[in-house]
């Protein structure tokens, strides 16, 4: 199955930034944009692919011991970027963003050890997906919108294990669907 180790905004913050979210679709160009359902919303720590059954039990134990030796920290939803020259808008992170990126470094570790090939390393960066294009556009009035922008803080007490589901048509507007197939308290996180 398809996996990826995520933290999960909590309903509350995922429906401030969708209300912002809102205010962006209303802007020139936006219709050109695929946005991502607030469902799906999430900051992905490390993306697996595919993983064989055989090999999901030790990744699920590695990330486990990897959520447990992290303790919760302050997270919130704040500013935005692009990636790919205007491909992908997202949301930014702020709070305590060295927790998140060893929390990240651990969950790509725990899938190295359990076996999944994870390819080359990349620096981590904290996102949140909120639309992409297939072809170059200009996201200067969505970033400009969205520079204010900024959630309350919560506290990250969990790593979440996530299924991606890719769409099975190419209808516009098919986009891949998510469930949570496991969660994992970090240390200290009660």
């Amino acid at each position: 199955m398809r996996l990826f180790a995520a933290v999960l905004p909590p309903d509350d913050v995922a429906g401030e930034l969708a209300a912002a979210v809102g205010r962006l679709r209303a802007l020139p160009g936006a219709d050109r944009l695929r946005w991502t359902a607030p469902s799906g919303w999430h900051l992905t720590l490390a993306f697996y692919g595919e993983v064989g059954d055989d090999l999901l039990p030790g990744l699920s134990a590695r990330l486990e011991r990897a959520a447990h030796r992290t303790p919760a920290f302050p997270l919130a939803l704040r500013g935005a970027g692009q990636f790919g020259h205007g491909r992908t808008l997202w949301a930014g992170a702020e709070g305590d963003l060295p927790a998140l990126r060893l929390l990240a470094d651990r969950s790509e570790a725990a899938a190295r050890k359990a076996g999944v090939p994870m390819g080359e390393h990349r620096r981590y960066r904290a996102h949140l997906t909120l639309a992409r294009s297939r072809e170059p556009l200009d996201l200067r009035p969505c970033l400009d919108a969205l520079a204010p922008f900024g959630t309350r803080t919560w506290t990250v007490g969990e790593l979440a294990l996530v299924r991606s589901r890719l769409p099975r048509s190419t209808e516009p507007g098919a986009r891949p669907r998510y469930e949570t197939v496991a969660r994992r308290p970090l240390g200290g996180a009660g």
